[in-house]
């Protein structure tokens, strides 16, 4: 059964598996996430009850992680351990969940949070194709980037801490309901920000963007990378430079842990303006929060779209 199929069907209420308390009442519940985006919204639903870690730096590359035997002590002491899955992580997560050896954490184990779970999925492909670049099988995983997913996220983180920590699901129930009124609030006022640019054609460095494009109705026409995780050469980006001219495509997105060198080019060379875009939670300066994190790049891109 490949590990990232499992899920956790468990709902988030009272209930479910009391039997497998483990946490005392005045203990934390410490979590380890994958990425700074899960740990942002961890902390929206478990406040000062939850102790959290992320792995991955928000201005470092998901995909890439070598693996420290830090990060083992902190996967051996996790009472949570919450992933993005579909296989972002297949790269370095499952060594170290195995050489972690905390049953708590495994997958299929209370303490194990699939965050994709019930997420709708895009780009799934229909067979996996890897000389066609660093293709997922299971879809594009850079979902956290719709924020009506950071509702399901929040869903799922939720229900895995129930599961670890039952005595305080009703304190979890009651943030996770904060949360979402909040973010519903937030998607309002992000969805009228983005309608100044709506429809409009950009190029990115790596198509990371597809569920941001899907809720703000933009168009990535064109990657930097001939292929996902395949640099360009100089030709291809010769050719792309004619086509960004002909189309008039005015902006070009990229993320910061990627060479600038070929995005600015393309700037330069065609007189779009270049914008780097925070792709998780501490990407860029000030973007502390889930809800920082669609703040500073709407700005930024309705500031590059001349708005």
């Amino acid at each position: 059964m490949s590990l990232y199929r499992v899920r956790s069907r468990l709902g988030c209420f009272p209930f479910v598996l009391l039997f497998l308390a483990s946490i005392p009442l005045w203990a934390k519940v410490n979590v380890v996430t994958t990425t700074s985006d899960l740990q942002a919204i961890t902390a929206e639903i478990g406040g000062d009850l939850v102790s959290i870690t992320a792995i991955a730096a928000g201005n470092q590359d998901p995909h890439f992680v070598d693996a420290k035997p830090s990060y083992l002590v902190k996967l051996q002491r996790a009472d949570l351990f919450v992933q993005v899955g579909m296989e972002l992580e297949i790269g370095w997560v499952p060594n170290l969940l195995l050489n972690a050896r905390n049953p708590k954490i495994q997958v299929g184990a209370p303490g194990y949070v699939d965050a994709s779970f019930n997420v709708q999925r895009l780009q799934v492909p229909n067979e996996a194709d890897r000389s066609a670049g660093d293709i997922h099988p299971y879809g594009n995983p850079h979902y956290w980037l719709d924020p009506h997913n950071g509702a399901i996220i929040a869903d799922n983180i939720c229900a895995g801490l129930v599961r670890v920590d039952p005595s305080h699901s009703a304190d979890f129930q009651n943030r996770l309901a904060d949360f979402k009124s909040r973010l519903n609030a937030a998607i309002e006022k992000w969805t009228t920000e983005a309608a100044v640019f709506s429809g409009s054609k950009i190029v990115a460095y790596h198509d990371s963007w597809p569920y941001f494009e899907h809720c703000f109705q933009i168009h990535a026409a064109y990657f930097i990378e001939p292929k996902p995780g395949i640099p360009p050469s100089g030709r291809y980006v010769a050719e792309l430079i004619e086509k960004i001219k002909q189309d008039g495509i005015k902006v070009i997105i990229t993320a910061p842990y990627y060479n600038p060198k070929s995005a600015q080019m393309l700037a330069e060379q065609t007189g779009a303006k270049l914008v780097v875009l925070a792709n998780s939670v501490d990407g860029l300066p000030h973007v502390s929060t889930y809800f920082d994190l669609f703040d500073t790049n709407l700005k930024l891109l309705k500031e590059a779209f001349g708005h």
